[in-house]
């Protein structure tokens, strides 16, 4: 029941070096980011905000060179009096002279915390770029650290990951239906007041809080996964307020919930051929003959597991959900094809544990049996909010059936992930549309092509309706492109946030 799409690999991955076009690797010469014009909208105008706007961050040592801090919010903006909620934030203070400011981080999602990405070796950026900037991290309102909204036990999350998300029948389907429902009552018994409002919308007004606390006049961000849509959101109610802007392996806002689900199942069908066809040509792959035979190989596999789910040698066997999610982790890096190789001959000879361990690393399960964050449910949490054309579990097994003809690997798991956002307890606040941002400075789209989750007909599609979008485009696998292996990329992302060069059109990278 996971939507693959709501995680982002772990900062710790450390994915391969790809090859380098012509855009050079020079270090870019520092430009300022510049100050707003004179009728860039102040939020702080309003007194009922002025006190949040005004807030200056208490930064503390933290150990590794990293400093924390928190930030105060209203629960509601359309409430400012009202309840407050704390956001977590770390810094990594800039290493030379010349600052050019703050550049905000968010991972993706939605439902990840960015702080312990920026605690990560490499800190998310190059040398380059922590040169000039203090890279700042946060986990948005509701999670992980931030006043986390709970919504399951660790127990009842194992229970919603194992489930079979693929229902054959009448009973399967009614349980699954049971166990999505289940997520929203617990978020409305467990979460409070904020769990209806941990939209996008709230978190993108958060980070102009979070823009004044710094102290900066525009807001420098590099939003990774579903950061795009949080930073593309920011940009449509703050165009003024943007600085650099890095939006890498992006959303489509335009998007339906049914044409989500195509595209993702569409991306990661594509990631999955890639694989087998690296597979095939690899000593020890336990996959035969074309990559088409190979991947139907892979299919027939997670068949035969949801009829018989493998022994894991633990208390907690391998179901098709759980091996699901063991096939889509990997796809998110080459650097992890490996380790799916051996999980699918272990499972090919009847033993899951491999696969397990990669569907654990996925949901951040630790050996404990605990999560280490909300992540699991919190995507839920922020999605039923953001898109409501998600209406009755007849129209999600309609849709489900639709898209397995389309994507026979993936595409039933995929519909079948919106379940619970039918039976939300907290009405839906966005609404799918395109986001221009007129007004805004050039804003960097960055797109994979062969990137599972989000397909870089996405990136294209973002780059095309901002009204100061430009595209990069990184050809390779994997998910997202800053920093997953394109020396290429990387300087072209690092010459357009401390200079301001904006890449060439049609600008691309190996």
């Amino acid at each position: 029941m996971l939507r693959p799409a709501g995680v982002v690999l772990p900062a710790a991955v450390e994915l391969l070096l790809g090859a380098c076009s012509a855009l050079g690797a020079d270090e870019p010469e520092p430009v300022p980011v510049g100050s707003p014009t004179a009728t860039a909208a102040e939020p702080a105008a309003d007194p009922a905000m002025a006190e949040f706007y005004a807030q200056r961050l208490s930064w503390q040592d933290c150990g590794d060179g990293v400093q924390c801090s928190t930030l105060t919010v209203p629960v509601d903006h359309a409430d400012p009096a009202g309840a407050r909620t704390r956001i977590s934030l770390v810094r990594v203070p800039a290493t030379g002279d010349e600052r050019l400011g703050s550049l905000v981080f968010n991972p993706g999602g939605p439902g990840v915390g960015g702080i312990p990405y920026v605690r990560a070796e490499g800190h998310q950026v190059t040398d380059v770029v922590l040169e000039h900037f203090d890279v700042v991290g946060f986990d948005p309102r509701g999670v992980a650290t931030s006043d986390p909204v709970r919504c399951l036990t660790d127990a009842e999350t194992d229970e919603l990951l194992a489930a079979d998300a693929t229902p054959d029948d009448a009973a399967e389907r009614d349980a699954l239906v049971g166990l999505a429902a289940g997520v929203g009552r617990g978020c409305a018994a467990r979460g409070g007041e904020l769990a209806a409002h941990v939209d996008t919308r709230s978190a993108a007004r958060d980070l102009d809080v979070l823009r004044a606390a710094l102290g900066d006049d525009r807001l420098s961000f590099l939003g990774k996964s579903y950061g795009t849509f949080l930073g593309a959101t920011y940009a449509e109610l703050f165009p003024q307020r943007v600085g650099r802007f890095v939006l890498d392996g992006a959303l489509d806002p335009a998007l339906s919930e049914a044409d989500f689900e195509a595209g993702q199942a569409d991306g990661f069908e594509t990631a999955l051929a890639a694989y087998v066809a690296d597979c095939l040509q690899q000593r020890g792959c336990p996959l035969r003959g074309t990559t088409e035979q190979g991947v139907q190989q892979v299919r027939d596999l997670l068949e035969r597991i949801d009829a018989a789910p493998l022994d894991t040698g633990t208390a907690r066997p391998l179901t098709q959900s759980l091996a699901q999610l063991g096939v889509a982790y990997p796809l998110y890096a080459s650097s992890l094809w490996p380790q799916l190789t051996e999980a699918l001959a272990q499972a090919l000879e009847g033993g899951g544990a491999k696969l397990l361990a990669l569907a654990d690393a996925y949901a951040r399960r630790g050996a404990d049996g605990g999560y280490a964050d909300n992540s699991n449910t919190a995507i839920y949490a922020v999605n039923c909010l953001d898109r409501p054309d998600t209406s009755t579990p007849a129209e999600v097994e309609r849709s489900a059936v639709e898209l397995a003809r389309r994507s026979p690997t993936f595409g039933a798991f995929l519909a079948w992930g919106s379940l619970p956002c039918t039976t939300w307890p907290f009405p839906a606040t966005g609404q799918p549309g395109p986001l221009r941002a007129a007004g805004s400075g050039p804003i960097l789209v960055v797109g994979t092509t062969r990137d599972p989750a989000t397909p870089y007909a996405w990136s294209q599609a973002l780059a095309e309706q901002l009204a100061e979008g430009h595209l990069l485009t990184r050809d390779g696998d994997g998910h997202t492109g800053y920093r997953a292996g394109s020396s290429c990329t990387d300087a072209a992302v690092d010459a357009y946030l401390v200079a301001g060069a904006v890449p060439a059109d049609g600008a691309r990278c190996g």
